[in-house]
């Protein structure tokens, strides 16, 4: 549906959350303008960093309500609108699409472990039943599903499909699709350990779907900007180096543990995680705090570092 591609950097955003473990929408309007303010392109809101696994049902329909009532500017809000079947994502997905978002995220349902056949057929059934921006996060690790490239190819030719999320650590599938030039903003995750960043962002990626611009906006939004120049792919390589520690602190644990313990550490809206997943350690805390110092993120932010840091 989207004429232009989308690029640069797509944040999985946090859930904030009160101390009781309700939804701090307060908390959600202030962070949306801050990554607004920051160079976010995109939103993904009720992914796996926003724990949208332990939200119940009448919670996602209530995120999305209000979030997209926050909209302002340029930056889309996307929806994790995944469920256990079809027919659950189907419903949330026009529920979304009722309320005024720019688009949702998709995976395979989990648990499931559905063939790659009855994937694609899902993904297909799904775009079929409504008009929005879709896009595919194949994200095997989480949901026992793997896409090739042929499939996802096949995937992108429907109009429907506008992104595409790559959580493997297979770079060729990545240039096998950039090669293909599909209608789609092709993009990857993060994580230093897949090692999917630099190749796909060399080879003509059009950004990152990342977490780690939960901590850092700006600087996920230079790393996200499509390298059209040999000049900026230069000054590119400096920045992804300098940012290297701080990618490794955020995949240092299953997300969003370490993003949320070190936001909610810094002062931003974060809040507690449900149970039962649990804040980092005191000692890896501190390590996230000691990068943040070393990166100048303190000073750039206005985070205030000294009681934070003496009390991790």
């Amino acid at each position: 549906m989207t004429e232009a591609a989308i690029t640069g950097s797509f944040v999985a955003i946090a859930t904030p959350m009160n101390a009781d473990s309700s939804i701090d929408f307060g908390g959600f309007e202030a962070l949306l303008d801050w990554h607004r303010s920051h160079g976010t392109s995109a939103v993904l809101i009720m992914g796996s960093t926003g724990e949208v696994s332990m939200l119940t049902a009448e919670e996602k329909r209530e995120v999305i309500s209000r979030t997209s009532r926050m909209k302002s500017g340029a930056m889309l809000h996307f929806y994790g609108c995944t469920g256990p079947s079809t027919a659950a994502t189907v419903e949330m997905t026009r529920y979304a699409a009722a309320e005024g978002a720019d688009g949702a995220i998709l995976a395979a349902p989990s648990y499931i472990c559905g063939s790659e056949d009855d994937i694609e057929a899902y993904f297909l059934e799904v775009a079929d039943s409504v008009e929005l921006d879709l896009g595919i996060y194949n994200n095997p690790p989480r949901v026992k599903t793997d896409l090739g490239h042929e499939a996802l190819l096949r995937l992108f030719t429907h109009p429907n499909y506008a992104i595409h999320k790559e959580s493997t650590a297979r770079v060729g599938q990545v240039a096998r699709i950039l090669e293909a030039r599909p209608c789609v903003s092709v993009m990857c995750c993060d994580s230093p350990n897949l090692g999917l960043v630099v190749p796909t962002m060399t080879l003509g990626g059009h950004g990152t779907a990342n977490m780690t611009g939960n901590l850092a906006p700006q600087e996920m939004a230079m790393l996200s900007e499509p390298l059209d120049t040999a000049e900026k792919a230069l000054a590119w390589r400096e920045h992804y180096l300098r940012l290297l520690p701080l990618l490794h602190f955020t995949y240092s644990a299953i997300n969003p543990v370490p993003v949320k313990s070190l936001m909610q550490a810094l002062g931003l809206p974060s809040g507690p995680m449900r149970r039962p997943l649990r804040a980092l350690s005191p000692e890896k805390l501190a390590d996230g705090l000691r990068i943040v110092r070393e990166l100048g993120l303190d000073q750039k932010y206005g985070w205030t570092l000294g009681a934070r840091a003496s009390a991790a």
